[in-house]
């Protein structure tokens, strides 16, 4: 038999209601008209939480991990990279297209790339305006400097996004999870026969990806989307992987090879370059400039969070047409 419910939750408590304290072992709990709130208590003895059987924990986790599965089999978006260009793409998209289902691909654990620091192991974050604007959206504080902004520590910004675009009810994000191929349909053009369009990702656990080469072979999952948006970052271990991929396919000749920093050309360059590269694939952040031969900016992150500005605004523009090729081509 299932234990009892829980006697209390701990949540912020409306403004503007009777409060009443009452104790529950060390924590004295501010109870509201509707919710219940957290105070420092001395009587730390008396205190024990709610019942709870280990099996429970498991079925809440994976039933609603492979519910997920299940919903996100059939994305309108599947973003690749939860960097910051990733998480900013989403963040536009969540805001503008609310009835899009929208699934994030990381293959890390932690999202947010490279904009945990702000570069080396510094942790305050540079952002050239007039990437402030993005700032200003978020919600995130800074220090003026003139030409540029200042925000305290770069975990700020990226936990601050991280967290708005998870409460977004249509996105779904995978991380620990790796994209190892992307799914493809025929697209011939006049000028080439065996071009194609990019339907979907497949995907891995990163682990098994990361094993392929010393255990048996593991088959990947899928996904199924009309448009793939990939911010994955320059050349590495899964790093500008979706322009790699469309090198060894035969739909790009070859990559231009990032060149080195140069942050007043490189910035300006991938924010204008972030493009739809080929039919159903969008690519931004870092990884264009694997496509362009684009210079590096090093540690400023206004090209980063605008990218995914401008990947969300070239999204919007394809996704109806790209939609449409894929029924068709189903």
């Amino acid at each position: 038999m299932a234990p009892p419910a829980a006697t209390s939750e701990l949540s912020s408590a409306p403004t503007g209601t009777n409060l009443d304290v009452k104790n529950l072992g060390g924590l004295k709990m501010t109870e509201g008209s509707h919710a219940k709130t957290i105070e420092l208590g001395k009587d730390w003895e008396s205190f024990t939480f709610a019942p709870i059987r280990e099996s429970q924990v498991s079925r809440a986790m994976t039933r609603r991990y492979f519910a997920d599965l299940d919903d996100y089999a059939e994305s309108d978006i599947v973003i690749v990279g939860a960097g910051s260009c990733g998480l900013s793409t989403a963040y536009m998209l969540g805001k503008q297209r609310p009835d899009l289902k929208i699934a994030i691909i990381e293959a890390g654990v932690a999202p947010g790339g490279g904009a945990w620091l702000g570069g080396q192991l510094f942790s305050a974050m540079v952002m050239r305006k007039p990437a402030d604007v993005f700032l200003n959206d978020l919600g995130v504080p800074y220090e003026d400097e003139g030409d540029f902004v200042v925000v305290k520590h770069a975990a700020l910004f990226t936990s601050t996004l991280l967290s708005k675009v998870l409460s977004f009810p249509n996105i779904k994000l995978f991380n620990a999870t790796a994209v190892e191929d992307l799914i493809t349909r025929p697209a011939p053009t006049p000028t080439d026969p065996h071009a194609v369009r990019i339907a979907g990702v497949v995907t891995n656990w990163t682990l098994v990806s990361m094993h392929h080469d010393d255990q048996s072979c593991m088959d990947p999952n899928t996904i199924n989307a009309p448009l793939v948006i990939s911010a994955t970052g320059h050349d590495g271990p899964f790093g500008a992987f979706s322009v790699k991929r469309l090198v060894s396919m035969q739909q790009m000749e070859r990559l231009g090879g990032m060149r080195g920093l140069d942050m007043r050309t490189a910035e300006d360059a991938i924010v204008k370059q972030t493009r739809e590269v080929v039919k159903g694939l969008i690519v931004g952040g870092m990884e264009i400039s694997e496509v362009d031969g684009a210079n590096r900016m090093g540690p400023t992150f206004g090209a980063m969070a605008l990218s995914g500005v401008k990947a969300a605004e070239e999204a919007l523009k394809v996704i109806g047409e790209r939609m449409r090729e894929d029924k068709e081509g189903c």
